[in-house]
């Protein structure tokens, strides 16, 4: 049911008074209920169309510029402020398929109003909408709390995201202790050295918007929130080091694996060569009596054959016994 009303564009519409949910509401009412004391529209969309968020922008006033950029959906975690409202932009991520997908939310942000703009894979910020309908005396602060209630799940789900490539990434690591990493390995390799360099992109600008919404001249954050938007730049900024972390790991596995590489080939080189040495012994005094000169008095010695087998044989043995003491059979 989420998903067939969710492909409309429109969630949910729903207005509070001091917290406290008073109805689900049209969204050509939604401006007027915005306008009344202590009340607080929440609208969630995902993936409108133009004329939806047309009928939205229409309701709160809200800046064509930051309308145009939820409805393209190609853009990087930032917080934009207008006269009236605020307008960020968030990243999204997940695992599918042993990979990461990103997605964007967008919001805005006005006296008494939040809409909420998916688009991409991401969870529903139902669940979200749940927890803060029922925590009523920390929904009545405001506009303030949903942005930071939104925030907050979207930062928290970076953290199963990290887990899972960190599973990915001791495989790796326990493969390349074992044998060197074949084609299939190393693109893997590529693949989640660039994933998590795309969730680092995602990240970071998002720890700077939080920083901002610290700040004291946003009028629409009140001081009693701005802890938790540091809380949340907290979070995000331990994600940042468990990507540099995962980021290095697999740099040095990678690194490991052409190490490995060459020792193998390395080892490879001096078996041949070993052999190539001993081998060489009997080559040589085979082409010696293979050139049928006249006078070798050796030839006409009747344990001539006999004693130079035994020559060849023990030159042979001694080469085999030092390079097996060297290492290199």
């Amino acid at each position: 049911m989420r998903r067939a009303a969710e492909s409309g564009g429109l969630v949910a519409a729903v207005a509070y008074c001091k917290g406290v949910k008073v109805a689900d509401i049209d969204v050509e009412a939604a401006g007027d209920w915005a306008k009344q004391p202590d009340h607080v529209v929440w609208i969630g969309l995902y993936e409108p169309d133009v004329a939806l968020l047309e009928r939205v922008r229409q309701q709160f006033a809200l800046h064509p510029l930051a309308v145009e950029d939820a409805a393209k959906a190609h853009q990087f975690p930032k917080l934009e402020e207008f006269d009236d409202s605020l307008f960020i932009v968030a990243r999204t991520a997940q695992m599918v398929d042993g990979r990461i997908v990103f997605g964007e939310t967008h919001l805005f942000i006005g006296e008494g109003y939040v809409v909420s703009v998916r688009h991409g894979p991401s969870r529903s910020y139902s669940e979200v909408r749940e927890r803060c309908e029922a925590r009523a005396h920390r929904l009545s602060e405001g506009e303030d709390f949903i942005v930071y209630a939104i925030l907050d799940f979207i930062v928290d789900n970076y953290a199963p995201v990290l887990d899972s490539i960190n599973e990915q990434v001791e495989e790796i690591e326990d493969h390349v202790l074992t044998t060197t990493m074949g084609p299939a390995e190393i693109e893997q390799l590529y693949m989640l050295r660039r994933d998590l360099l795309r969730l680092r992109n995602a990240v970071m600008p998002l720890a700077d918007v939080c920083r901002r919404l610290e700040r004291t001249d946003i009028v629409f954050i009140d001081p009693v929130m701005r802890p938790h938007f540091r809380d949340i730049r907290d979070h995000l900024r331990r994600a940042e080091e468990r990507i540099d972390t995962l980021r290095e790991t697999l740099a040095f596995a990678f690194e490991a694996s052409l190490m490995n590489a060459q020792m193998q080939q390395t080892n490879i080189s001096r078996r041949l060569a070993a052999w190539a040495a001993i081998l060489a012994v009997p080559t040589a005094i085979a082409g010696i009596y293979g050139m049928n000169f006249e006078h070798m008095p050796e030839l006409k010695w009747a344990y001539g054959y006999y004693v130079i087998l035994a020559f060849t044989f023990s030159i042979c043995a001694f080469l085999y016994w030092r390079f097996r003491r060297a290492g290199w059979l």
